[in-house]
C-alpha cells in the first residue's frame, strides 16, 4: 500500500506556484478607482442636466424647458488622479453644477499649498512629493515654475474683479507682516476690506498692499475699491488707523464712519491702572449696550464723570473726545447693530492669516506677502464663512424706508 502511495505521488503533475505582482495589483486598483469616480461625477453632471431641463435625453415631456447640445470636456484633479468631465452643454439654459465644488475648494488649498511652499523655500523634490500626495499625480520642476505663475496671475485676476453690487457695509483693516530687504527685516503692511453685499453675505472685496499703512496707503487701496465698482456703501467699519478717516472723507464723502469700541476700550486701558481695568471695561460696556444713541451718549457723560472721580483723568478725556466716534452704529437697524460696533468679523480672519503667514518667516518681499494672504482669504470665501448668510438686508432697506420722512424733513 504504502508503495502505491509513494509511486502516486511520483507520478503527479507538481502544480506551479502562482507569483502575485503587487505593484500591478495596485495600478489595476487605482485605475478602478479613478474609474469609478470619473463614472460617478459624470453621472451626476447629466442628472444635474436633466434637472434643469426637466426631462432626460430624446424624452417627449411638455414640462422640458430646454434640450442638449452635446458636451465638453474638462479635466480635473482628484484624489484618484485625473479624470475627464463630459460636461453637458444645453441650448438656451447656463449650465451651472455644484458636484464638483468640494473639489474647487481643493484646488484653492492646493494654491494656497503651493504658495507657502514656494516661498518658504522648500525643495522641488519635496513639492514633487507634496502635490503627489494631493492630487494623486507628481508634478514636474518645470510644471511646478509654470504653476507659481498661473496661480499668481488667478489671484491678480481675482483681486482686481469687478464689484458690480452695492455692498452697504464694509470692514477694513491692515495686517502688518515681515519682509527681508537687504539682509535687514521690516515691515511690511497688507490691507484687506471685506463688505456685505445687498443679500446679506460677506465677501472679501479688496486686499492690496500698503506700504507704511498711511493715508496715502489706505487713499489708493479706497481708489483700487472704488474704480472696480464699490457702491453703495453705508457705513465704514475699522480702527481708528493713521490717515485712513482722511482718506474715507475723501475716497467716500457721503458715507458714514464707525470706529471700532473694542479697538477704542483698547485706546481708554493703555491709560488704565491693571487693577481698576476689569471696572473700567464693565463702565465701557454699559455705554454701548445702550438702546438707543440718546442713552448712549448719557451713559457715555456718566462714565467720563465717574472715571474723573476714580483719578483717571487721562481715561476721562479719551472717553469724552473719542466715543462719539463709535456711535455711528445707531444710525442703522437694531438687528444689525451688534455686529457693526466693532471690526471683530476682520479681526478673526486676520488672526488665521497670521497663523498661516507665520511659517514662512520674513518674506522676500511686499508681493510675495500679498499673493500668501490672498491666496489665503481666497480660500476662505470658498468655505462657510463665504456661502453663509450673514445679516438680512432687508431690515436695513426696510429701516431706511421708514426713516425717509424724517431725512426728508430734515432737508427743508
Amino acid at each position: 500500500m504504502k508503495d502505491i502511495t509513494k509511486k502516486a505521488c511520483e507520478t503527479r503533475p507538481v502544480s506551479k506556484i502562482i507569483s502575485i505582482d503587487e505593484g500591478e495589483i495596485r495600478n489595476h486598483l487605482d485605475q478602478m478607482v479613478k474609474k469609478s469616480v470619473e463614472d460617478t461625477l459624470n453621472s451626476l453632471l447629466d442628472a444635474e442636466a436633466d434637472a434643469l431641463c426637466k426631462a432626460t435625453r430624446y424624452e417627449r415631456s411638455p414640462d422640458r424647458v430646454d434640450t442638449r447640445a452635446g458636451y465638453y470636456t474638462r479635466q480635473l484633479h482628484t484624489k484618484a488622479g485625473e479624470v475627464t468631465l463630459r460636461m453637458p452643454k444645453l441650448r438656451t439654459l447656463t449650465f451651472e453644477t455644484s458636484i464638483i465644488e468640494r473639489y474647487r475648494r481643493r484646488e484653492a488649498s492646493v494654491e494656497e499649498a503651493m504658495i507657502e511652499m514656494y516661498l518658504a523655500g522648500v525643495s522641488v523634490r519635496r513639492v514633487e512629493d507634496i502635490t503627489e500626495a494631493l492630487w494623486g499625480t507628481k508634478v514636474s520642476p518645470s510644471t511646478i515654475s509654470n504653476m507659481n505663475q498661473k496661480i499668481y496671475g488667478h489671484i491678480e485676476s481675482w483681486r482686481n474683479r469687478p464689484l458690480e453690487e452695492e455692498h452697504p457695509y464694509v470692514y477694513l483693516d491692515g495686517i502688518w507682516l515681515k519682509r527681508s530687504w537687504g539682509g535687514e527685516v521690516e515691515n511690511v503692511s497688507v490691507l484687506v476690506a471685506i463688505g456685505v453685499d445687498s443679500e446679506g453675505y460677506r465677501k472679501v472685496i479688496g486686499v492690496a498692499e500698503g506700504g507704511k499703512e498711511d493715508k496715502e496707503s489706505w487713499l489708493n487701496f479706497l481708489r483700487h475699491l472704488k474704480e472696480r465698482g464699490l457702491k453703495g456703501v453705508r457705513l465704514f467699519i475699522s480702527d481708528k488707523c493713521s490717515g485712513l478717516v482722511d482718506a474715507l472723507g475723501e475716497a467716500f464723502p457721503e458715507s458714514r464712519w464707525q470706529r471700532c469700541a473694542v479697538h477704542f476700550y483698547r485706546n481708554v486701558f493703555t491709560v488704565t491702572p491693571r487693577g481698576k481695568m476689569r471696572m473700567v471695561a464693565d463702565m465701557l460696556k454699559a455705554i454701548h449696550a445702550s438702546e438707543d444713541l440718546k442713552a448712549a451718549e448719557k451713559k457715555a457723560e456718566d462714565v467720563v464723570v465717574k472715571l474723573r472721580e476714580m483719578k483717571l483723568q487721562k481715561a476721562a478725556e479719551i472717553v469724552k473726545k473719542g466715543v462719539s466716534e463709535t456711535f455711528s452704529y445707531y444710525n442703522f437697524p437694531p438687528e444689525h447693530r451688534r455686529s457693526l460696533r466693532t471690526n471683530n468679523p476682520l479681526e478673526r480672519i486676520n488672526r488665521e492669516i497670521r497663523r498661516r503667514t507665520r511659517v514662512v518667516g520674513a518674506f522676500p518681499d511686499g508681493n510675495s506677502a500679498l499673493m500668501l494672504v490672498a491666496a489665503r482669504l481666497r480660500h476662505i470665501v470658498s468655505t462657510k464663512w463665504g456661502t453663509r448668510k450673514y445679516m438680512d438686508m432687508e431690515k436695513l432697506y426696510a429701516y431706511e424706508r421708514d426713516r425717509e420722512p424724517e431725512v426728508m424733513a430734515g432737508c427743508v
